[in-house]
């Protein structure tokens, strides 16, 4: 069951967490790549700041982002800006997102994101804590898939193995961590592949953060998963 209240809380920690791992940097570290192909540190951090805009839109019943170009053009504007400022603006949205948060709502509401995708209301503290806590470690600076909590990894699989579910671009797959717990995606058609390993790696491939070679599968090679 959502609790959108206990996601609002791991995401303000999980912000300050990064925010001061963030500040230890320096602006020619921060033009450095980031672990995200064609980004520097300053488009994850610039992407965060925007993202946090963009949730309150949802919040507030706006569309997330205009459009993919502006969304794009606005990571690219911001992306060089020194680091106190990019500090600041990722601050500053973060308290933005949490104070539209705190107004009295209808969380069990529809809303919409981009691309035509909906969701409950509750859940988007949840889709930002995914934000924040994937990016840290996009942003190279110490944080690993394995330092994130055991639950919002676990959790995280639950989503994405969803989110893939009946996809027709992905064979029926049966995901299994060494602490027991098992996933079903893909299409519903045939006998399931049977991927195992541990549970950082299977969010980590799920993600498009590994390449999945910690990952055992019953089939020759692991699928190749569609973009997000």
């Amino acid at each position: 069951m959502l609790d959108h209240v206990r996601d609002l809380e791991s995401l303000h920690e999980a912000t300050e967490r990064l925010l001061t791992a963030a500040a230890g940097l320096d602006n020619a570290s921060l033009g450095q790549p980031s672990r995200l192909p064609g980004w520097s540190r300053g488009h994850v951090l610039a992407h965060l700041a925007r993202n946090g805009d963009a949730l309150v839109n949802v919040l507030e019943g706006r569309p997330m982002y205009p459009d993919d170009v502006t969304r794009d053009t606005d990571i690219a504007r911001d992306a060089p800006r020194p680091l106190d400022v990019q500090v600041a603006d990722v601050r500053a949205t973060a308290e933005h997102f949490r104070r539209v948060a705190a107004v009295p709502a209808d969380w069990a509401r529809t809303v919409e994101l981009r691309n035509g995708v909906t969701d409950v209301a509750a859940r988007l503290p949840f889709r930002r804590l995914v934000e924040i806590e994937l990016h840290h470690v996009d942003l190279n600076i110490g944080r690993e898939l394995e330092d994130l909590p055991d639950d919002f990894t676990d959790r995280e699989i639950d989503f994405l193995t969803e989110r893939f579910a009946g996809h027709p671009d992905v064979p029926p797959l049966a995901l299994t961590s060494p602490g027991g717990r098992t996933w079903r995606t893909g299409r519903a058609d045939g006998a399931p592949a049977a991927v195992t390993g541990p549970a950082a790696d299977l969010m980590g491939w799920l993600a498009g953060r590994r390449d999945g070679s910690a990952l055992k599968s019953s089939d020759s090679s692991l699928p190749v998963l569609p973009p997000l």
